[in-house]
């Protein structure tokens, strides 16, 4: 089974996010915070990571750099309420696979997901 990992503080979409995926038989591991994201990329391998900006304690970005340094390959598509294109150039430069602005479609969000994991290995940023 494919291994989501979605970090999202923002408990009622992360619900609805996490409900989505296990329709469709991923396993979803959510968390709210960067600090319980590096936890787990420490001991648990996933196949995506759905990642917030907005984050209490570590911001988004710092656990995006962090994921990249530590040469974790896993397709990492942003999630934020961000629109500027400046925003969106500056994430996809630290790694961000895709990004897609608050609010969204979930059916996009599960299409842009699909696409990812379509990738081969290795083939992320």
């Amino acid at each position: 089974m494919t291994h989501i990992l979605l970090v999202e503080d923002h408990a009622d979409l992360a619900d609805a996010i996490a409900t989505l995926f296990r329709r469709r038989r991923f396993i979803v591991t959510h968390v709210s915070t960067g600090e319980q994201a590096f936890q787990l990329l420490d001991t648990t391998a996933f196949k995506l990571i759905i990642l917030d900006l907005m984050l209490p304690g570590v911001l988004g970005p710092e656990v995006l750099k962090s994921i990249r340094a530590a040469k974790i390959g896993v397709p990492v598509l942003v999630i934020t309420a961000r629109a500027e294109i400046d925003a969106k150039i500056s994430l996809l430069d630290l790694g961000a696979d895709d990004y897609l602005v608050k609010p969204f479609d979930l059916r996009e969000l599960e299409a842009r997901a699909r696409a990812l994991l379509r990738r081969p290995a290795g083939a992320a940023a």
